[in-house]
């Protein structure tokens, strides 16, 4: 995915989840929206290198986007509504063989009990429900996910085990914007619950995949699969 002509900066300091505050290059501090709703542990340290996207709609009340920031030597991709672009991209070209073989991809599919499935695959093998998670927190050599409690996160766990109870493929997919993790695992000291789901789901059906992207501040794109570990 090529990204748009970015703008770059200083972090000051992210603060109530959806805003952040850099200064760029020229020395203007200006207020810019933060496309991320966890906690973004090791991804909003005030010092860091950041990227912005600038919004076409004139009437936004933040016009500056955070799209990248750079952590322990590497750029990761924040905007968690990126991953399903990705994902969806690298079905279409082949890069992820575990998910070849269906016809259609439709993204955001009613399903469950009020929720919208990430992209359902589907074609005469059948249908694939697939939820998209977006990983930025690394810890060692481990890439963990949830970043910070998601009761969501649990739900969508819970729909993926009905949908295979009712003969249907379920995929969780962790996308690791960033290049270092050479796996990814539940964050147990985080939500034991979402690690403990995860498991449970793993045990009665459903598929987990995970692969990094390469990401620079010209294009984001998935290039390998890692292993989960649970």
């Amino acid at each position: 995915m090529r990204l748009p002509p970015l703008v770059a900066g200083i972090l000051i300091r992210r603060y109530k989840r959806f805003l952040a505050d850099v200064e760029l290059e020229n020395g203007d501090v200006v207020t810019v929206h933060c496309p991320n709703s966890g906690s973004m542990k090791g991804c909003a340290t005030p010092g860091s290198r950041v990227f912005l996207s600038r919004s076409p709609n004139l009437k936004r009340k933040y016009p500056l986007g955070w799209e990248l920031v750079e952590a322990d030597g590497f750029w990761a991709g924040i905007n968690t509504g990126l991953p399903n672009h990705l994902v969806h991209e690298a079905i279409t070209d082949g890069t992820i063989a575990e998910l070849q073989g269906y016809e259609t991809i439709r993204p955001e599919v009613p399903y469950g009990e009020h929720s919208r499935i990430d992209l359902l695959l589907e074609g005469m093998s059948g249908r694939c429900f697939v939820e998209v998670k977006n990983v930025t927190l690394v810890e060692g050599n481990r890439a963990l996910f949830p970043d910070a409690v998601t009761t969501r996160g649990q739900k969508h766990l819970n729909e993926l085990m009905r949908v295979v109870r009712e003969g249907d493929r379920g995929v969780i997919f962790f996308t690791v914007q960033r290049g270092d993790g050479n796996s990814v695992s539940p964050a147990d000291l985080i939500d034991p619950e979402y690690g403990r789901l995860l498991r449970l789901a793993l045990a009665n059906g459903v598929e987990a995949l995970a692969y990094r992207a390469l990401v620079t501040p010209e294009e984001i794109t998935l290039t390998e699969r890692l292993p989960v570990i649970v």
